[in-house]
């Protein structure tokens, strides 16, 4: 009889990092730290920077999640799904770009409206303030894409004004096996 013993490696899902490939105005890719309190939303941030964070970790959904773009079968995350939760957000006063942001797993779906992001907010797990949750999403004419030859990275084709654009971005948790 052979015993089998199992050791875990830590397990993440984290925004790796992203670009601005093209843009009509002057801002960077910024990578923000939600252990630390701010608010977002309402033109807080009102700059050409395209922004994310890491909202929490280690989720098992315990009903099924409705996604804009992703999901299996599409359009839905299955109870069960374990997966880590990102909020990338672009609050410009009046500019353009086309962008991506690279994630350490697998990109599973992407909450882009309005309602879609309402009924995940109880998966943010952060100390962010999320203000004027009624005018978030993408405006008309966003796009925003899944890499199909890295699923790891995802495409943003945006304009912004007021008050911006804000989506959440559901990742596959990753192992690392480096790491016990």
């Amino acid at each position: 009889m052979a015993l089998i013993v199992a050791t875990a490696a830590p397990v993440s899902g984290a925004v790796r990092d992203g670009a601005i490939l093209q843009q009509s105005g002057q801002g960077r890719f910024v990578l923000l730290d939600a252990s630390q309190p701010f608010a977002v939303g309402q033109d807080h941030f009102d700059d050409d920077n395209l922004y994310a964070f890491d909202e929490a970790q280690m989720i098992t959904l315990r009903r099924p999640l409705a996604v804009d773009i992703g999901g299996t079968p599409a359009g839905v995350l299955p109870i069960g799904t374990q997966l880590a939760s990102h909020y990338v957000f672009f609050d410009s006063i009046d500019s353009s770009h086309f962008a991506y942001v690279a994630f350490d797993a697998p990109i599973l779906g992407v909450a882009t409206q309005r309602a879609t992001l309402a009924a995940s907010d109880d998966l943010a797990g952060t100390a962010v303030r999320y203000l004027s949750p009624g005018l978030r999403g993408l405006e008309t004419g966003d796009e925003v894409w899944i890499d199909p030859e890295d699923s790891h990275r995802l495409f943003l084709l945006w304009a912004g004004s007021s008050p911006g654009d804000y989506i959440r971005v559901f990742t596959a948790i990753a192992a690392h096996p480096g790491m016990m």
